[in-house]
């Protein structure tokens, strides 16, 4: 057995290296097109808001200076790099962590399948998640996908094996784990907060609603216990509680405006703070809170007047993040449409086949596809990329895999039968 395990780690060993290895490449690839920036302008933030953190300067960004712009997550990650290099270190070092970090998520979703479905499943998960255009993408790109993905795969495994647990004792502990990553999950990526809410209320269509809710709440201790210090720190910056941070009303109205199109467009968000900033008898609250409130509440007026176009809108927000291939021009080239066409689609097909194969087969295979779920309800109100799946996709890999490995165990059972 302890040979057996050996070969295992060593032919894990070796592919994760070469996941780390397509990374690497890929990101020195990325880093020469785009030159000395960011391509994204979501990526200057967490660069800035790392710096802060390393030198000490003060924890804000965007044209209303918010204390609160970004949660911490990510910009911790990035701090160290500004320690070991200084204050203008190369870009390409937050790439390389990038990629360590896609490198964990292969082992995720390694272990993740081979949990539910068997070793060969789990070699099969790990090898397409390797080198799945997606996943290698999230990797390099100097976004916060590249630490949510790890983090979100090991909230969902510690929630597998809190569900399966024998020993109630057991379960307990695996649950506040699996809370405290949940809440690490979300000071990386807020989207994912409303994640355990959400999959408790769905696992009430299920048996054992005791269990759910025990360990429900249990998770929802151990997220409040890793959130709680971000709480205390905003409530004392802003005044007021602030669960995540002071983006979510212009994110809302960014989906939710007369102009909207489904795509992100932040070229209001200067009028705004202009406005507020000049409005007649402000109170003291800082501007960062004003602006978020007033963009929030004129976001669901519209949508309140308009539920036609917002239907419209969701409409067209599921197709961009469930497109076959990129929505932006600049990343929709024949050649990278076929290559995102030809290793997405099957994934999502096989994916969506194993869902409904497993789909009696209970807690713990329903926990790889809700994610997908989630995320789409979350962006048809919101803006949508596939940007946005990419996450849900390492839970949809694990199930591909697990319809694979099946297959080829009743081609296997089926030849030996006419062999004999």
């Amino acid at each position: 057995m302890k040979g057996e395990e050996r070969r295992t780690a060593k032919k894990l060993a070796l592919l994760l290296l070469v996941a780390l290895a397509l990374r690497l490449v890929a990101g020195a690839w990325w880093q020469a097109r785009v030159g000395p920036g960011f391509r994204f302008a979501d990526s200057e933030s967490y660069w800035a808001l790392g710096r802060a953190i390393a030198t000490g300067e003060p924890y804000r960004f965007g044209q209303a200076d918010s204390p609160v712009f970004r949660a911490p997550g990510y910009p911790l990650l990035l701090a160290p790099i500004f320690l070991v290099d200084g204050a203008e270190p190369p870009i390409f070092w937050a790439r390389a962590l990038g990629a360590v970090l896609g490198t964990l998520s292969v082992a995720g979703v390694w272990w993740l399948a081979r949990r539910l479905f068997g070793p060969a499943a789990g070699w099969i998960a790990g090898i397409v998640a390797a080198v799945y255009p997606g996943a290698i993408a999230t990797s390099v790109f100097v976004l916060s996908e590249a630490p949510f993905c790890p983090l979100m795969l090991a909230n969902l495994a510690l929630w597998i094996l809190a569900w399966q647990a024998g020993a109630l004792r057991r379960a307990v502990w695996l649950a506040v784990a699996a809370g405290a990553t949940a809440g690490a999950t979300t000071l990386v990526r807020p989207s994912w907060l409303l994640f355990l809410p959400f999959a408790l209320m769905v696992s009430m269509v299920l048996g054992g609603r005791r269990r759910h809710l025990l360990l429900g709440l249990v998770m929802a201790v151990g997220m409040v216990l890793v959130m709680t210090p971000w709480w205390i720190r905003n409530a004392r910056v802003v005044g007021c509680f602030v669960p995540t941070t002071l983006e979510v009303g212009v994110s809302l109205y960014d989906g939710l405006n007369p102009r909207a199109t489904g795509a992100s467009d932040m070229a209001f968000v200067g009028r705004f703070v202009d406005e507020e900033q000049r409005r007649p008898g402000i109170s003291d609250e800082p501007l960062a809170v004003r602006v978020d409130r007033r963009m929030r509440t004129e976001a669901l007026t519209w949508a309140r007047a308009n539920p036609g176009q917002v239907a419209r809108l969701a409409g067209i927000k599921f197709l961009r993040m469930w497109n076959i291939w990129a929505n932006e021009e600049s990343l929709s080239s024949w050649p990278l449409r076929l290559v995102v066409m030809l290793t997405y689609v099957p994934v999502l097909l096989l994916g969506i086949l194993c869902v409904a194969g497993t789909i009696r087969r209970g807690w713990p295979y329903w926990l790889c596809w809700l994610p997908a779920v989630y995320f789409t309800l979350l962006h048809v109100v919101f803006v949508s990329s596939i940007r946005y799946r990419e996450p849900a996709m390492l839970g949809l890999i694990v199930l591909a895999a697990g319809l694979i490995a099946a297959r080829r165990r009743d081609e296997s059972t089926t030849e030996k039968r006419e062999a004999s």
